[in-house]
């Protein structure tokens, strides 16, 4: 048997074991997959010693930066990135970090603009996904600014950000935790009476599929999508990456 698995904390939220479940059992794969809620990123190296069949594993909230010097190689998008979110762990031991967000964020994007690049963008959260977030929106050559708690890594906190900067910026990511499951009544602090049909919102979160975030874009009459084809993308890269298959 094949065994795979994702480390994060919490993992309440998570799809992952149910997507590939799903997948073993339609495809008749000899295979397992296994949520590991990890305390710190320091137990990493138990699960490693304790599961020694563990092939892959996907990587979420609070570690996609963290577990990076506990990697062997950098794959280079992941590398650029400054994130990982899926490790190939070879048969020789040796593991092998990837971002797949990135790849799931070209699909969503896609999807949600249709074509139409807006001359910026706000991305709320400066952590592992948002490096991916702001990795795939310089590919497109789409100016951002930064929304952080902590005002030394963003342009603006939540507390000084301008009306008009949220008037103007036609897309808006929320590339934070905020209004994942079982949270689902909090969404991030910015100003919702200033966003437009014009708007474009994308929400990370898919669980759930509407987010308080995303029920006020609505509201306004923006666009709308959650995380939901990112997630399908990153995670059938993720399964090329673990199986060549």
């Amino acid at each position: 048997m094949r065994r795979f698995g994702i480390i994060g904390r919490p993992l309440g939220h998570s799809a992952s074991a149910r997507h590939f479940t799903a997948k073993f059992e339609r495809e008749g794969l000899d295979c397992s997959f296994t949520q590991f809620e990890l305390p710190s990123i320091e137990a990493l190296q138990e699960l490693l010693d304790t599961t020694p069949d563990l092939a892959g594993f996907n990587v979420t909230i609070p570690y996609k930066q963290q577990i990076i010097p506990y990697l062997d190689e950098l794959a280079d998008e992941a590398a650029k990135i400054g994130a990982v979110n899926c490790v190939r762990r070879t048969a020789e031991g040796k593991l092998i970090g990837h971002n797949t967000d990135v790849i799931g964020l070209r699909y969503a994007f896609g999807e949600l603009l249709q074509g139409e690049l807006p001359e910026h963008a706000l991305v709320l959260g400066t952590g592992g996904a948002s490096q991916a977030v702001q990795y795939a929106l310089a590919e497109l050559g789409i100016p951002f600014d930064l929304i952080s708690r902590d005002p030394a890594k963003g342009n603006y906190t939540y507390d000084n950000l301008p009306v008009e900067v949220v008037a103007s910026s036609k897309l808006i990511v929320n590339a934070t935790p905020v209004g994942t499951w079982p949270n689902v009544e909090d969404a991030p602090r910015i100003p919702y009476a200033y966003l437009t049909p014009e708007h474009r919102l994308l929400d990370l979160v898919y669980n759930p599929p509407v987010t308080q975030f995303l029920d006020y874009g609505n509201q306004r009459g923006a666009r709308t999508m959650n995380g939901e084809v990112m997630f399908l993308a990153q995670a059938a890269a993720g399964w090329k990456i673990w199986t060549d298959e």
